[in-house]
């Protein structure tokens, strides 16, 4: 298993193969940023905190990429050959209306149980303030596309996280005080709110981000009704 500055150029490699911050990284560990500043400089990383770290770039490295084998990884608590468990739930997290996530940051500390439309448990770890959120519309449905959200879907949203282009993000227009759901982009290094309905009207397609506009998450998972 690789140690050290070794260990540390890993987790650079994977944080950008992963396109994801080192504050979003983080956010997901529950530790300070400079504390990932470490594990990336030194290869610092406490030892428990492996399995996660490598269930976390799962999608994106393997095994290998750490410098061990499948077999050891499974000794070491991390994936197993043949036999996984099942995923683990995070939550339960509130199900809110599009203007309570519009002012989510000023309501989290004192939202209450009641207040809620019912409260749903994630695989995903939402961070302290997650929500959910449901999909209100047809702009972000592409059924022939590789993300579709048709109305109704609900939304799991993290926002602790830094949205990052080609992310799929909850901000809130100045103008409404309601939060809108969309896919962040950059056109000629601007940034813009994109519809990914290929029928939404050109003139709405992308919008551009106004001042006072909010960020209020990122869309990190999506389910139709509970999970179980």
């Amino acid at each position: 298993m690789l140690t050290g500055e070794k260990l540390g150029q890993a987790i650079a490699e994977a944080i950008k193969r992963k396109g994801v911050s080192q504050r979003s990284v983080a956010a997901h560990f529950g530790v300070k940023p400079p504390s990932v500043q470490d594990w990336i400089k030194r290869g610092t990383i406490d030892k428990a905190k492996l399995p996660e770290l490598w269930s976390f770039f799962a999608d994106v490295v393997g095994p290998d990429h750490w410098g061990i084998s499948q077999k050891d990884m499974a000794n070491m608590g991390g994936v197993h050959e043949n036999v996984s468990e099942g995923p683990n739930q995070n939550g339960p997290y509130p199900l809110i209306s599009d203007v309570i996530a519009g002012n989510w940051a000023e309501l989290c500390d004192n939202f209450h149980t009641g207040d809620a439309e019912d409260w749903i448990a994630s695989t995903k770890n939402l961070g302290r303030c997650g929500y959910m959120l449901r999909v209100y519309g047809k702009s972000m449905e592409n059924p022939g596309g590789r993300y579709s959200f048709p109305d109704g879907m609900i939304l799991h949203v993290n926002p602790d996280l830094e949205p990052m282009p080609g992310q799929f993000v909850i901000v809130r227009r100045e103008s409404t005080k309601e939060a809108t759901f969309k896919r962040y982009v950059l056109i000629e290094g601007k940034p813009f709110l994109e519809a990914i309905n290929p029928d939404w009207p050109r003139e709405l397609k992308y919008l551009a981000l106004q001042p006072g506009d909010v960020w209020c998450g990122v869309v990190v998972d999506a389910s139709i009704g509970s999970l179980p």
